[in-house]
């Protein structure tokens, strides 16, 4: 069985890993564009802080890995052409220039996404506007950043967000610009997205919230200023974080797509042909808590979505189990994160919800030190099935948004969290959990 994998990030790592497993005489040939696999991109503004010093701490694996488990490791190689029918793909080789076909028996496609870039935006080609996603943006921000006193920031996403922080941590001025009017918008409602907003604007974070670029001017080739459809910025780099397309424009008209050309798969990972498997952030996922297909480009989706591509490549042997999109963030003292749909999404859909707030000490008072935490939870008006939950404090509870992730998974109602058990032990929590406490206030 000869196995082509395409792209090797999060996904492809996970699928060539247990594909070799689980098939040892099976001759697996990966083809990566860039000269380096497995980059955890949630880390690069971590990289551009200076909060990591070394950024192979940021790599958990590597062609050398890749190459000892008997895979015909091709970095540098970018597909230009694919024929699923005909399974045969065209590759060149970025250092040599060679162009040469090669043939498979089952292909995976982790071809990841790239940036949106704005083409429509006069400038946006001028020198120290950059993208934001692999290593060598990382790279390439920080060589740039060493001589620039002022950066814009476009899109207000988690990338833009850690972003801005680390960018006024090196003392720069910032500004952060995004077209929607809160910043974190897709993943916080608005109670949790003014507190983070208050945070930066005590750091001097200038926040141009409700703001859309229209023009990117320069000075002998520079950036020198960004214009919005209300403002005009003064500034020495601008970094475009506005958000992720699937990669995915080889297979167009092969494969079945979502109108964005997110790659439709199965629970098994299987596309529309059947020896196509496709993961991560080229596809789509089945989004538990709308019971439906979405595009989430989440590292956690991809390792998940790669694994299930390489276990299932011969036969189905295991099913994904869908996703709650749930992911974390820290903005200065704030620990946030967040599971399932905001209030503001469901009534965007017209969806009929409800929500509680509860705000309590997360231990007893009596204990030498106490933070508050503050959550809120989404439910079904009528089925009362927990759709979403967010949470933030200044002591790291983050965990507890996983909990309520495997409840929206498994369709528990905001009355089940009300008596559902919790140990107590005063270093840690109240004999009523702020979980339970949600439950309990939506009962009342």
């Amino acid at each position: 069985m000869k196995v082509v994998v395409i792209g090797c990030t999060h996904a492809g790592t996970a699928a060539i890993k247990n594909l070799r497993a689980l098939n040892p005489d099976a001759e697996v040939t990966v083809f990566e564009r860039n000269d380096n696999i497995s980059f955890l991109s949630c880390g690069i503004a971590l990289y551009v802080g200076g909060v990591v010093s070394d950024p192979k701490g940021l790599f958990y694996s590597s062609p050398e890995e890749l190459k000892s488990l008997g895979v015909n490791t091709k970095m540098k190689h970018d597909v230009k052409n694919v024929d699923i029918k005909g399974k045969k793909l065209t590759v060149e080789n970025l250092e040599t220039g060679e162009v040469f076909d090669e043939t498979f028996d089952k292909l995976i496609i982790t071809s990841g996404s790239w940036p949106i870039i704005p083409r429509n935006i006069e400038g946006i080609d001028l020198e120290n506007v950059l993208l934001c996603k692999n290593y060598n943006h990382a790279n390439e921000i920080i060589e740039r950043s060493k001589s620039v006193k002022r950066v814009v920031v476009v899109g207000a996403g988690y990338i833009g967000v850690e972003l801005v922080e680390a960018f006024r941590d090196n003392g720069k001025e910032v500004i952060l610009v995004d077209a929607e009017d809160r910043i974190l918008s897709k993943y916080f409602d608005k109670e949790f997205t003014d507190v983070a907003e208050e945070s930066f604007r005590e750091k001097g974070i200038v926040l141009a919230t409700g703001e859309k670029v229209v023009k990117i001017e320069g000075t002998n080739g520079k950036v020198s200023k960004i214009i919005t459809d209300k403002n005009e910025y003064e500034t020495d780099m601008v970094i475009m974080c506005i958000g992720f397309v699937p990669n995915t424009a080889l297979f167009k008209d092969q494969l079945e797509m979502l109108p964005n050309g997110a790659i439709k798969v199965d629970e098994y990972m299987r596309t529309s042909d059947k020896d196509v498997m496709a993961a991560g952030d080229c596809c789509s996922v089945f989004y538990n808590p709308l019971n439906m297909e979405r595009y989430i480009p989440l590292a956690t989706n991809a390792v998940r979505m790669g694994t299930l591509a390489g276990l299932n490549l011969v036969e189905n042997k295991a099913k994904s189990l869908g996703t709650q999109g749930t992911s974390g963030i820290k903005i200065y003292e704030n620990n946030m994160a967040a599971t399932g749909i905001t209030e503001a999404l469901a009534r965007s859909l017209d969806l009929e919800i409800e929500t509680v707030i509860v705000t309590d000490n997360y231990r007893p008072e009596f204990m030498p030190t106490y933070e508050k935490v503050t959550l809120k939870v989404v439910f079904d008006k009528y089925t009362r099935i927990v759709l979403g939950a967010q949470l933030n404090s200044k002591v790291d509870l983050t965990q507890s948004i996983n909990t309520l992730s495997v409840c929206i998974q498994n369709h528990m109602t905001i009355d089940d969290l009300a008596f559902v058990d919790f140990f107590f032990q005063p270093h840690y929590n109240k004999p009523w959990n702020f979980i339970n406490l949600a439950g309990l206030a939506a009962l009342k």
